[in-house]
């Protein structure tokens, strides 16, 4: 995946009178690597949002997480697969959006990487999940379209575009 088009994020008059840097996509993407905990938001069949809280790994430019194609996330995501997913601080925020698919049969040369992450990451927390773990279903892939982020709201909010945004 290629680096994402950076820009100033827009925001109406007001907001913001005098941004001073945009932030790398490398700074935005370590936080996606590191973060313990995200935020899913996606939308009801009748429009109602819902959003909850799930452990994932950010590898090689999309968002994976797991979980039962049962939850009412899942059934969302099956009606409408746009999400968003956002990092826990809103100090120094990450918001990505994009179409989230359910992977039914992925490859081991992803599940591997995959669960190896989740095994850095949670191992300590109680999970470490198995490349086989997901042979039939469960571990969904967030394809991101748009992020925005900043350190500081006033100092630097950043947009990056992804080919996929259209």
């Amino acid at each position: 995946m290629s680096d994402p088009f950076v820009s100033r994020a827009k925001f109406p008059d007001g907001y913001i009178e005098n941004p001073k840097s945009l932030l790398s996509w490398q700074e935005v993407e370590q936080r996606l690597v590191t973060a313990k905990n995200y935020w899913l938001g996606s939308v009801h069949p009748d429009q109602r949002p819902h959003a909850v809280p799930v452990w994932g790994v950010w590898l090689q430019g999309r968002f994976y997480f797991d979980g039962s194609p049962q939850t009412r996330h899942a059934r969302n995501i099956f009606n409408n697969p746009a999400i968003g997913v956002h990092l826990e601080s809103g100090d120094e925020a990450v918001i990505l959006e994009g179409v989230c698919r359910m992977l039914s049969q992925p490859p081991i040369a992803l599940t591997e990487p995959v669960a190896q992450a989740y095994r850095d990451k949670y191992t300590r927390f109680g999970y470490s999940p198995q490349a086989d773990q997901w042979d039939g279903g469960g571990l969904f892939e967030v394809t991101p379209g748009k992020v925005l982020a900043w350190t500081h709201f006033t100092v630097d909010p950043t947009r990056f575009m992804f080919e996929n945004s259209g």
